[in-house]
């Protein structure tokens, strides 16, 4: 077993737990060189998105592999979750460990009002 297999393992029990609850579910995923979080609804639709990729989100950033454009993809998804109506989620984090760029774009959607 390789390691995205490992840690595609270790997301299947979060996501199928999810799956019961029936919420909205804000999904982070990451590469080497970006960052990306969608929020989910839970029909499977996407309801709000932001990425280290989008020339909006990048603009104004030293780096976007950093915790620094972790924080600020947080806070942009969270904005725009809001804004489509979506007050509260369930944090997927794909079988990541939640430190560094994961825990710092937890971090800044909870401080820009998303409950999770």
């Amino acid at each position: 077993m390789n390691k995205n297999e490992s840690r595609l393992r270790r997301a299947k029990s979060t996501r199928a737990h999810i799956r019961e609850l029936a919420v909205h579910r804000l999904s982070v995923h990451r590469t080497g060189q970006h960052l990306y979080a969608q929020v989910f609804a839970p029909n499977g639709t996407v309801v709000a998105a932001a990425s280290t990729v989008q020339k909006s989100v990048a603009d104004g950033l030293k780096s976007k592999k950093n915790v620094e454009a972790a924080t600020t993809v947080g806070r942009i998804v969270a904005e725009r979750a809001k804004a489509a109506g979506v007050e509260s989620v369930a944090f997927d984090r794909s079988g990541f460990r939640y430190h560094g760029r994961i825990k710092a774009l937890a971090d800044a959607a909870r401080e820009a009002g998303l409950k999770f």
